[in-house]
């Protein structure tokens, strides 16, 4: 048996995988010509190109693959005729390859439209990576770049223009909405404002009559009269099946193009399969690379004896696009009249959601997510399997309010067996769980057995909780470690360096790890240090294995600047203050603004400049805000009963008695924090870590609330406290936290993992049902106690001054890429060059 396959991209070498898998003997002799002059490549991250990944870095297999495999690769070789009387195919460079089987697997080209002056220099097509290398080459003579298409490939040519430096980058769409073939109105809305805020500019509507310009671009021309200038232009306006081979050996194609293709993926002629984006299925052309591997699975199943058939396929997807999620699943534009709709918009935040569900409330028929697509696995499974939703729906959307998250549903676990879990290589849930039974308990162990998660990677956070849940099932203790470097969870680490009192993370390495660490293990292990021992993260060598922002203690933005954060406790401040804090703005050239914690922030600080705004700072009464730390940011407040006429108690004052408590208290993850004079709650306190309203007999304590992409109000964990029983709750409810939160994990987000809820948190908090608050109070007061500011420190240490240059060798100077605009009368940073 010989097979020939015309075409080398990601369906093709997936197709050759698959039939080699299903050959046990060496039976079948397998040809493959490409058009381009290298194997085939990842073109689903082709705009890794610009992120620093080589042309060898996108590679699916290197050449030697193939000749491994027994496969004749011919490169830079298009296939230029089919007899399919003779079964013969004849290439550009004269090679002529008999077949049994042919496959077509030719793809798709990008679609141009027809615009005068698409020829004139500075006009690029966005396909291939020899259209990027050009694009790289001459993005350095651009200063303003335009993309025509407001699509999913559109869109990677924009990211792929700003990686290249040009800031200021259009983008142009035919369409009234951004991605119409994915997103609903609002949905563009919210995309193209989050778009905006991170440099590109939108124009919908907008038909490109024209490409003004000699021989080299300077601009576009609108069908509306109007016209914008360019010296860069990228076409993506989206593709056009690759069916002329078809066309030419006389296989039906379709009138808007495509090979037409029966459920075998068989042509009108039952030797020659088309598979990918250049097969026309019922009237569709499937343009993601899933469906296609499904394609190449079935033809290569088919060729080999087994039957099994392509009936279509579900187009959800989930991308980050210029670092914003956007998705959609099930059917998104289902009518009004057959179903009702959940919404949730934060425009603030640039996050919407949108899940329909059926008209009885029990199924989920589609959704779309932008901003934040963390559910999209588990909202996609419980749509393809009809998976009935909780008694609220909205649950499944925004998590359950208070109480297990499983009152958001089964989850993962409770999917049917027959479950697609990795779309990419058709792998079931049930396949995974056996692969677990069998041994197969890491990810890369289930990844070596079933193929899972080695495409696209948007299933691995499944394929791991199958993994831990099906090792629970089997009665086997999950061990949550840190990384390959500590065989421990932090937990455990944290238990292990409070008892062997250990002060850095060389000791912690020395003692309980190996090898150097990695950006995973270093930040956890100083994360533990300094809630342990509260010491300057900048000593005892600590400083090398934080965060960037906690290594220059402030936040670094966009433009390659800093930003400033003065406490400002309970949001309180006197004139004096707000004086010199305007004074030191006007001084340093900075952005001001007023934060949703009651701050105000300074933007736009060079690095050697923080030390001596710092040092003008702390000598007006300011101190490090934390902004930049996994520690306390704010305690909000309302001005309670000393203005306010409802107010019952003086929330400003307990307000700043908190915050100066905990201030550079070191968690697992931010904490804020808010007190409410009166049952109005116009200090928010239900949404934050830890919150305080007041009552006519004292304080009520609710704990383990957040805002932002997943908004979840914080839980009532005791009444009517007097202001010391209080804090010493408090005091208990955060060391607990630090203790046994994993890293990153937002409170909220531990106490829904928390066994037993907030039913046991409180029995430990307020019952001392585990005889361990004593300890709880002792060591935040440790902590308290041991509290120094660390702009202070920095400020009186000349050698830690030292640290803040641009350049070590010319102490000083500031770096000269860092440029600024002006908006509002303020200054705005552009892209850091």
């Amino acid at each position: 048996m010989k097979i020939v396959i015309i075409g080398n991209g990601m369906v093709s070498y997936k197709f050759c995988e698959k039939i080699i898998s299903r050959l046990t003997t060496n039976k079948a002799e397998i040809v493959v010509f490409g058009e381009e002059p290298r194997p085939a490549y990842d073109r689903v991250h082709l705009s890794e190109f610009f992120a620093g990944k080589t042309a060898e870095d996108l590679l699916m297999a290197p050449a030697s693959w193939y000749v491994e495999n027994n496969i004749r690769l011919h490169l830079g070789d298009p296939v230029q005729q089919i007899d399919r009387t003779a079964k013969t195919v004849h290439s550009y460079k004269g090679i002529t390859e008999s077949y049994d089987y042919l496959v077509m697997a030719t793809g798709s080209a990008a679609f141009v439209p027809p615009i005068p002056g698409v020829d004139k220099k500075g006009v690029f097509i966005y396909r291939t990576i020899e259209d990027l290398e050009l694009m790289r080459d001459y993005a350095p003579r651009a200063k303003k770049g335009v993309v025509i298409g407001g699509g999913l490939l559109g869109l990677e040519a924009a990211k792929a223009l700003l990686d290249l430096g040009i800031a200021n980058t259009h983008v142009i769409e035919f369409a009234p909405r951004l991605m119409p073939r994915q997103i609903d109105d609002s949905g563009s809305r919210v995309l193209e404002n989050k778009l905006s805020q991170l440099g590109l500019q939108i124009h919908t509507n907008k038909n490109t009559s024209a490409i003004l310009g000699e021989d080299t671009i300077t601009g576009l021309q609108f069908a509306d009269d109007s016209h914008l200038d360019a010296d860069m232009l990228v076409i993506s306006a989206g593709i056009k099946p690759r069916d002329e081979l078809a066309k030419l050996c006389g296989l039906e194609t379709g009138h808007r193009g495509g090979i037409v293709v029966n459920e075998q993926l068989q042509t009108t002629d039952p030797f020659i399969y088309a598979i990918g984006e250049c097969a026309l299925y019922n009237g569709m052309i499937y343009g993601l690379v899933a469906p296609g591997y499904e394609m190449a699975e079935v033809v290569a199943s088919h060729i080999t004896g087994t039957q099994k058939s392509f009936t279509g396929f579900d187009m959800s997807t989930k991308l980050k696009l210029i670092g914003v999620d956007v998705a959609s699943f099930g059917d998104p534009f289902v009518s009004a009249e057959h179903s009702r709709s959940v919404v949730f918009e934060d425009t603030m935040k640039g996050v919407y959601k949108r899940i329909s569900i059926t008209p009885d409330g029990k199924h989920l028929l589609g959704g779309i997510l932008i901003g934040d697509a963390d559910a999209y696995n588990m909202l996609l499974q419980t749509a393809r399997n009809k998976v009935v939703l909780p008694p609220n729906p909205e649950d499944v959307l925004l998590g359950a309010r208070g109480g297990s998250s499983a009152d958001a549903g089964p989850g993962v676990l409770g999917l049917p067996d027959e479950a697609v879990i990795c779309s990419c290589e058709s792998i079931s849930k049930g396949a995974i769980c056996a692969a677990v039974e069998a041994g197969n308990e890491t990810l890369d162990a289930v990844k070596k057995c079933t193929k899972a998660g080695t495409c696209c990677g948007g299933c691995v956070p499944m394929v791991k909780d199958l993994i831990t849940g099906t090792m629970k099932a089997q009665g086997k203790y999950i061990r949550n470690v840190i990384c390959e470097h500590f065989a421990y969870s932090r937990q455990e680490l944290l238990d292990l360096i409070h008892l062997k009192q250990i002060y850095s993370f060389d000791e912690a390495l020395d003692h309980y790890g190996h090898g150097d660490g990695c950006e995973v293990c270093k930040p956890v292990v100083a994360s533990i240090l300094a809630s342990l021992w509260n010491d300057l993260i900048l000593d005892k060598g600590n400083d090398t294995v934080q965060d960037s922002n906690d290594r220059f203690l402030a936040n670094i933005q966009k433009g390659g600047t800093y930003s400033v954060v003065p406490r400002i406790p309970g949001g309180e401040i006197t004139p004096a203050r707000l004086l010199v804090i305007a004074q030191v703005a006007m001084k340093y050239n900075l952005y001001t603004k007023i934060t949703g914690g009651q701050r105000i922030d300074l933007f736009g600080a060079h690095l050697s400049d923080l030390p001596d705004i710092w040092e003008e700072l702390i000598a007006a009464g300011f101190e490090s805000g934390h902004a930049y730390g996994k520690a306390l940011r704010t305690v909000k407040s309302c001005v309670g009963s000393t203005w306010c006429r409802f107010g019952l108690h003086d929330s400003v004052s307990f307000a700043i008695q908190i915050e100066e408590r905990y201030r550079g208290l070191r968690a697992p993850h931010k904490l804020k924090s808010a007190v409410s004079g009166c049952i109005r709650e116009c200090a928010e306190a239900q949404s934050k870590d830890f919150g305080i309203i007041a009552t006519e007999k004292g304080w009520n304590l609710y704990v383990c609330g957040n805002g932002g992409s997943k908004p979840q109000h914080a839980i009532l964990l005791a009444s009517d406290l007097d202001s010391e029983t209080c804090i010493r709750y408090i005091d208990r409810f955060l060391m607990f936290y630090i203790k046994t939160a994993d890293p990153l994990t937002r409170t909220a987000t531990w106490l829904n993992k928390l066994d037993g809820g907030i039913t046991y948190l409180r029995n430990v908090v307020v019952n001392d049902s585990l005889g361990i608050v004593e300890d709880l109070e002792k060591e935040m007061q440790a902590l308290v106690d041991k509290y120094k500011c660390e702009w202070k420190e920095v400020v009186e240490s000349p050698e830690l001054r030292k640290r803040f240059n641009h350049f070590v060798n010319a102490p000083g100077h500031k770096d000269p890429s860092i440029q600024f605009e002006t908006m509002r009368e303020q200054k705005k940073a552009t892209d850091w060059k």
